[in-house]
């Protein structure tokens, strides 16, 4: 039987409506669930994530693809929103949840979310590179097919700050963090450079990264996955995919949004659903 996928459309003065409608144009994508769509009914799109929810935790959906919505619009209409991957973990109680991007010949997880730069260090604790690593793990093994993972893991500073000369996150928290969950995770590599792991990873030598901050992990992801890149929420008692885009009002209502990303987690929603079901 083909699984159940939610889309929501997202932010209504963006483009998820319109790249939501294009993929499922696409005969190859629409025969590959049965589809429910959310379309907003206020003014930011979040009624329709809240809708979602409430039917994926009854267990009438088995996957949900969301179209993007502004943070800051949701947050100025009085509700208290960090993101889609926060929000889901708050209302399923989920402790443990990381964001792994899928795209190309990466696989890319974020130890920190959505925080300023000047906070990264202070928010990097030996807990959440543990949780990253084994979630990045089980999701290779469970979803991807990858028995035996290969994954490295970024350093923060330059050259891994030097044995402490220009930095010390990794000789404190890092290298500690490996050490400890080496015996869980066998395949686990680390800490590398930033300048070196997306090398390995491009040539297929890693099968994910561990990124320590956002654009660490998202700047060389995005160079070769701009426009089929997906958002995955590794933790959460039900698939999320996510097209790795904004809203981009400056081209909504144009016709010139470009589904291919939207295709690409729609896709991997479906396939990370069918590997449930097994």
């Amino acid at each position: 039987m083909k699984p159940r996928i939610i889309i929501t459309t997202g932010d209504p003065r963006g483009i998820g409506l319109e790249v939501t409608k294009k993929a499922l144009r696409d005969p190859g994508i629409k025969r590959l669930a049965d589809f429910c769509l959310i379309e907003p009914s206020d003014n930011t799109g979040f009624c329709a994530i809240e809708k979602a929810a409430l039917i994926l935790k009854k267990g009438e959906a088995q996957g949900l693809v969301t179209a993007p919505v502004n943070k800051a619009a949701i947050n100025r209409s009085g509700i208290p929103f960090k993101g889609h991957t926060e929000y889901l973990a708050s209302i399923t109680h989920t402790k443990k949840i990381v964001m792994m991007f899928c795209g190309g010949p990466f696989k890319v997880t974020i130890v920190t979310r959505h925080v300023a730069l000047r906070d990264v260090p202070r928010v990097i604790t030996q807990e959440n590179i543990k949780d990253a690593i084994i979630l990045t793990d089980r999701a290779l093994k469970r979803y991807f097919k990858i028995p035996r993972p290969k994954i490295g893991i970024c350093g923060l500073n330059p050259h891994c700050g030097e044995s402490g000369l220009i930095g010390t996150e990794e000789k404190n928290i890092i290298i500690p963090a490996i050490e400890k969950i080496r015996s869980k995770v066998k395949g686990i590599q680390g800490p590398i450079s930033t300048d070196v792991i997306f090398y390995m990873s491009y040539h297929r030598k890693l099968d994910a990264v561990i990124s320590m901050y956002h654009d660490q992990g998202l700047g060389p992801f995005k160079m070769v996955a701009f426009d089929k890149g997906v958002n995955v929420s590794l933790g959460l008692p039900f698939v999320r995919t996510s097209p790795d885009h904004g809203t981009a009002y400056d081209i909504a209502g144009k016709g010139k949004a470009n589904p291919n990303s939207m295709k690409e987690a729609i896709r991997l929603a479906v396939s990370m659903c069918r590997t449930n079901k097994c």
